[in-house]
This record gives structure tokens, C-alpha cells and sequence, in this order.
């Protein structure tokens, strides 16, 4: 592998269509796939070779990419690209799967001699664009520097955490990180939303708290989307609530009651069956107001 590895990207949703053009823009050769076609073509444009299944993306390449919804669907489709696996090339599953799918994860990968780094990304549409991701990672030290290309394309700042990501170090972190992104998401569209329904000015309660201590770039970012009606999303509803549901999944396997995140994984449901599931995460404003059938 040389200072350019190959890299297949298996996934160019929301993040992965952003990752694979920072890829790119470092000079990296990158073969894309997606289950849904037309997201991967658009890469093509910008460089990218586009692959027509896991298997044809994966074969030959130095570095697989994961970036899929959740950990089942990245097990399927590294079952779907196993023809085209070959001893030694390193998996860096980027996808936030919670913690139990992570030892499954890396059986699959001893199955096929894969070296597995476990590295989940925090961050949205814009930093996914912008090459700003944080890594939190896990995984033997050796792929550090043949990875440091990669991670380097796409991320700020890379956190290695353990050297055996079978232990979900980097998995666990993820989910305390987005337990509070959660948190805050859900206080912001909840704070607008009562402000709505007592008739006061959601932005005079913004100026209240300019500069103080309980001030957020968060909060500026999401209560923007929510004022301004922008609902494309930098993170969607759906993927908010499989994610909530994977942190009180997690929390209630260790003994941990979380009330805030069960509530916002309600939240996030119910904003879902309103039918605002593919919007940004912000959109669980609507979840203060609308109703359910029955």
C-alpha cells in the first residue's frame, strides 16, 4: 500500500456522498456504491468509479469504507461484496452500529482475513463536506499509519481509543457523543416549540441567552432550521431515532436508566409517523404538535 491506498466507499448517502469527494480532492482512488444507483453516479462526475455491487467495489482495493444506516445492513452488504474480500485489506466501518453489532462485525472480518477498525464519525452533512469529522477508532496499531490517509481526507481529528475493536470502544463513545447531540437537538425543537405555543418570540429567547453560558452552536444551528423552515436534512429524523434507540439499547444492557434519551427516541418516532422521517433531525419540532390516528 502506498501513500495513495485505493478505497472502495460502500455507502454515498447524506455522509458518504461528502466523504468520498474529500477522498477524491486528496488524490485517492475511490470506487462508490449505494444501494440506490443514482447516488453513486453522481460521484462520477467529480472522479469517482462507480461500482455496480459491494463485490465489484471491494475487489482489488486497499481500504473498504463502510458509511450504510445501521449494522445489520452493513453485515448484509459486506456478506454481498464477500467474493471480492481478500486477506489483508483493512475495513475502516465508519457507520454508527451501536454496541452489540460490533463482535459480529469482526467475526465477519477474521472470516475473511480483513484487518477491522472500528471507527465511527461524528458530525453531519456540512462537516462530512468539509473533511471536518471527528474519528473515534478502534483497531490494531499497525493500520494507523495505512489508514492515516483516509481518515486524514475525511476528518479533523481521529481519537484511537483501543487496539481491539471487538471491545466496541470506539462504538461506545459514539453513542455517549450522540446521546448528548440528541439531547440538545430535542431541547432546542422543544424550547422553539413551547415558545411557539405561548405566543412569546422563540428569537428574543435566543438573545437571552447570546453569549451566556447556556448559549450553543447547536442550538444556533437547529433553531435556524426550525425558524427558517429548512428542513434538509444534515441528519435525518429516521437515522436520529435508530440511533436513540441504540443508545438506550446500550444504556439498559449496563445498567444505565436513560430518561432523556428514551423520551427523545419517542420524540423522534413520533416525528417519524408524522411523516417528517426523511427531514433533518430538527424536524422533531413537529412532534410538539402533531397528532396520531387512534
Amino acid at each position: 500500500m502506498g501513500d495513495k491506498p485505493t478505497v472502495a466507499l460502500l455507502g454515498t448517502g447524506i455522509m458518504g456522498a461528502g466523504m468520498a469527494r474529500n477522498l477524491l480532492a486528496a488524490g485517492l482512488p475511490t470506487r462508490v456504491w449505494n444501494r440506490s444507483p443514482e447516488k453513486a453516479l453522481a460521484l462520477a462526475e467529480v472522479g469517482a468509479e462507480v461500482a455496480d455491487s459491494p463485490r465489484a467495489a471491494v475487489n482489488g482495493v486497499d481500504v473498504i469504507v463502510t458509511m450504510l444506516r445501521d449494522g445489520d445492513t452493513v453485515e448484509a452488504v459486506m456478506t454481498e461484496a464477500a467474493l471480492g474480500l481478500h486477506a489483508g485489506q483493512l475495513w475502516a466501518q465508519t457507520t454508527t452500529v451501536g454496541v452489540e453489532p460490533v463482535a459480529r462485525l469482526a467475526k465477519l472480518a477474521a472470516t475473511h482475513g480483513l484487518v477491522l477498525v472500528d471507527a465511527p464519525v461524528l458530525g453531519t452533512r456540512q462537516p462530512a463536506e468539509q473533511g471536518q469529522l471527528v474519528i473515534f477508532a478502534a483497531g490494531p496499531s499497525s493500520a494507523k499509519t495505512s489508514l492515516a490517509a483516509v481518515f486524514d481526507a475525511v476528518g479533523r481529528r481521529t481519537i484511537w481509543l483501543a487496539e481491539d475493536p471487538a471491545g466496541a470502544a470506539a462504538s461506545r463513545l459514539k453513542l455517549v457523543v450522540n446521546s448528548w447531540v440528541l439531547a440538545i437537538t430535542g431541547a432546542t425543537a422543544e424550547a422553539v416549540a413551547l415558545a411557539k405555543g405561548l405566543d412569546a418570540d422563540p428569537r428574543a429567547f435566543l438573545d437571552a441567552v447570546e453569549g451566556g453560558s447556556l448559549d450553543l452552536p447547536y442550538l444556533r444551528v437547529k433553531s435556524a432550521a426550525i425558524l427558517e423552515k429548512n428542513w434538509e436534512p444534515t441528519f435525518s429524523v429516521s437515522n436520529a431515532a435508530k440511533d436513540a434507540d441504540l443508545i438506550v439499547a446500550a444504556g439498559r444492557a449496563n445498567g444505565v436508566r436513560l430518561d432523556i434519551a428514551e423520551a427523545m427516541g419517542a420524540r423522534l418516532h413520533r416525528a417519524e409517523r408524522l411523516g417528517h422521517g426523511e427531514q433533518d433531525m430538527a424536524a422533531n419540532y413537529f412532534a410538539s404538535f402533531g397528532s396520531e390516528a387512534g
